[in-house]
């Protein structure tokens, strides 16, 4: 994961003269990208953007390649590892050259998938063998297939959960703010990190959780046609609330401008760190952490949402960053081998600790304390996401975007005036008119 704002201007004319990856091809909207039959006659250079630079630095995507190759010999396949993968991407697709395969980047609306990437297949063959399609399902056509899926909650440090005398998940956002109360009194470890600084821990992590406080599969596409998504007894209340309470009674870090995101890992790993609100992708990341720090992998824990629904945790199953294919790619078979390939044979969400996109491949060890505790795993539907989008954009808000919830800390932490309930009364004001403005 990499931070996600730098400077757009210099990044602008920096992009033009990015050549040779993805452009050349034929932008039929029509024309499915599809694998050849006879792996031999697949040939030629794909370029493969990436958001894992972690793994394009330690040389594990070149492995990757390494092995592709072994069915597919005639394919070069190229990385290129962006840090600042959102920013950079969005402007490089004002171009035609955004590699052959790419992350579809969270700013491109849903409704614009068909300008940009080539279908992959019908939804209705698709779903019955990938989850989370209807992701990028545009007018029954998939444009996406997910690296992973991620399970939503909390990545936690038990032994310092133990250590402040907490021996079971919290039901309810007072007993879990009451916990990191007694994380911060007895431990003297920070109880909660925001990683504010990077941003993005503040937006997909926490809006990913919306179904989880209600444990319905629906609500996120429930938004579209709801005025206001801010009051009491909604998701997005209780997530928010919950952020704002945990920085306003002084639980996370001192100076959130100051945060790290790869040093938060050795951080919790330590023990210095209490938990922090993260897909189940991170758990094996915090682990690593851990090892390379000389402390016990199993230390790391993941907790779900601090509710219950009839007795019950939730949490949300969603998809993680969907691998596309470039529809001014010159090599879409290519492309799209290395799509199916990664996807089905790589082994890459079995080694990260994630859900496989494929139905047939069971939970990972990652989740085992969800499935020894009966959490109740909602796979978030996705079905309105173009409205929601839509929605969002008109009002400006920006859900998935970092600026929110900063000023959201910043409210929280007193560095910006106002309170809580003003700042949702806005909110519910802006997607109001936003849901005007796009029709909804």
């Amino acid at each position: 994961m990499g931070t996600k704002a730098r400077s757009a201007a210099l990044l602008a004319i920096a992009m033009v003269t990015v050549a040779g990856c993805g452009g050349g091809g034929t932008p039929n909207a029509n024309e499915t990208a599809a694998a050849p039959l006879n792996p031999d006659s697949a040939s030629g250079a794909i370029t493969v953007l990436t958001n894992r630079t972690d793994l394009v630095q330690d040389g594990t995507m070149k492995k990757y390649a390494a092995e592709f190759n072994k069915t597919y010999p005639k394919v070069k396949v190229k990385f290129e590892a962006i840090t600042d993968y959102e920013g950079e991407v969005k402007i490089r697709m004002n171009t035609e050259n955004y590699g052959d395969v790419l992350l579809i980047p969270a700013a491109v609306s849903k409704g614009d998938y068909p300008k940009f990437f080539a279908p992959l297949g019908s939804t209705g063959d698709m779903k019955q063998t990938y989850r989370f399609t209807d992701k990028t399902d545009v007018n029954g056509r998939v444009y996406g297939i997910a690296t992973f899926g991620t399970a939503n909650g909390f990545v936690y440090n038990k032994a310092v959960w133990k250590k402040a005398g907490i021996t079971a998940w919290p039901k309810t956002a007072q007993e879990f703010l009451g916990d990191l109360r007694a994380v911060k009194d007895k431990t003297g470890a920070t109880p909660y990190y925001t990683n504010f600084k990077d941003g993005w821990p503040l937006t997909s992590p926490w809006t990913n959780s919306v179904g989880a406080v209600s444990c319905d599969s629906q609500a996120s596409d429930k938004l579209a046609a709801t005025d206001k998504p801010w009051v009491k007894g909604s998701d997005l209340y209780a997530l928010d609330s919950l952020l704002y309470d945990i920085v306003h009674d002084k639980l996370s870090e001192k100076d959130p401008t100051t945060t790290n995101w790869e040093s938060s890992k050795t951080l919790l790993a330590k023990g210095q760190i209490g938990s922090m609100m993260l897909g189940s992708w991170a758990v094996n990341q915090m682990r690593d952490a851990a090892r390379k720090a000389g402390r016990n992998p199993d230390d790391i824990g993941f907790m779900p949402y601090p509710g219950q629904v009839g007795g019950t945790f939730c949490s949300t199953l969603v998809s993680d960053y969907q691998q596309a294919v470039n529809i001014h790619s010159g090599n879409k078979g290519a492309a799209r081998a290395w799509i199916d390939w990664f996807t089905e044979k790589s082994g890459y969400s079995a080694k990260e600790g994630a859900i496989s996109a494929l139905r047939a491949d069971a939970l990972p060890a990652t989740l085992e304390e969800y499935v020894d505790n009966d959490v109740k795993m909602v796979e978030r539907s996705e079905a309105k996401t173009a409205e929601v989008n839509a929605v969002d954009q008109a009002s400006e808000i920006g859900l998935s975007q970092q600026d929110y919830r900063q000023k959201l800390v910043d409210l929280a932490r007193g560095a910006q005036k106002g309170s809580l309930q003003d700042y949702f009364d806005d909110l519910n004001k802006r997607w109001t008119q936003g849901r005007q403005t796009a029709g909804n």
